[in-house]
């Protein structure tokens, strides 16, 4: 069953903002600013008869893989550092070094050296995505109860299937928080890769259409780069739920027990019956 609640509550407030802008441009006869009817206008008919599809899929396939690598990487890494205390310590300064530093720095660096095509790209992509899902995934590890870990250890369930089955699946909120955050990164760096060079993608489709002065067009492939980041955002929360349906779900209330009555010989037990 889909969530279809959640689903609602993120897509209301952006129905409500399509709905202000279309109202609010209706009558715009800025150069900069056109009415939002020429830029879906624009963006219909680069969809049908321009190259816009093949920009759409190419910048999509290089999110797709780029992000699917840093979560093999960056879970397989987490859950290994995150159990392992003399690792955990050995590797944070190094992680948080990684973190501060901005991916972005190395576009130029990395297109200079492996050149334009579609490794380059997806390669940024992974670098820059593996972090979040890295450090949550550490972090996830780290907020397991510890009387957890005295159980498996008890019961002396041997490292992989302890890794695989209890460690993992405790991590797993965490770890699919990391991966959103990853995705916004992902898309992010997807738009500068291809903006700096690539003769593809919709990065580069945005900065052919504004060095051409056409402004609908440019607003069309920005709206476009939205719609595709808010589309693998919802989902990946359709993929939470379905994953995580024992974490999101609500406890049953528990039925207070009746008061008992005062001079009579009746009493309640915890489960409300009375004897």
């Amino acid at each position: 069953m889909l969530p279809w609640k959640p689903i609602l509550r993120q897509l209301w407030l952006p129905a409500l903002v399509f709905v202000v802008l279309l109202l609010a441009t209706a009558g715009s006869t800025s150069f900069y600013f056109p009415p939002l009817t020429d830029v879906l206008a624009a963006l219909w008919r680069e969809l049908l008869h321009g190259g816009l599809v093949g920009d759409l899929l190419f910048s999509l396939r290089n999110i797709v893989l780029g992000l699917a690598l840093a979560t093999v990487v960056g879970v397989g890494a987490g859950l290994v550092i995150g159990e392992i205390r003399t690792l955990r310590l050995a590797t944070g300064p190094l992680l948080d070094f990684a973190r501060a530093t901005p991916t972005v720095g190395f576009v130029p660096v990395i297109i200079l050296t492996l050149g334009i095509g579609s490794g380059p790209k997806v390669f940024l992509i992974f670098l820059g995505s593996v972090w979040p899902i890295l450090l949550n995934t550490v972090s996830g590890v780290q907020a397991i109860n510890p009387a957890v870990h005295e159980t498996a250890h008890g019961y002396r369930i041997p490292w992989p299937l302890r890794l695989r089955r209890v460690i993992l699946p405790g991590a797993l909120p965490q770890i699919l928080a990391g991966i959103r955050v990853a995705l916004s990164v992902a898309v992010v760096l997807m738009v500068v890769s291809e903006i700096y060079g690539s003769p593809v993608g919709l990065g580069n489709f945005i900065l052919q259409s504004g060095s051409s002065f056409h402004v609908a067009e440019t607003w069309a492939g920005t709206i476009l780069i939205g719609i595709l980041g808010y589309g693998l955002s919802v989902l990946l929360l359709l993929v939470e739920h379905r994953l995580l349906g024992w974490y999101h779900q609500r406890a049953p209330r528990v039925r207070s027990p009746r008061p008992v009555r005062t001079g009579s010989t009746e009493s309640v037990k915890s489960n409300g019956v009375a004897v």
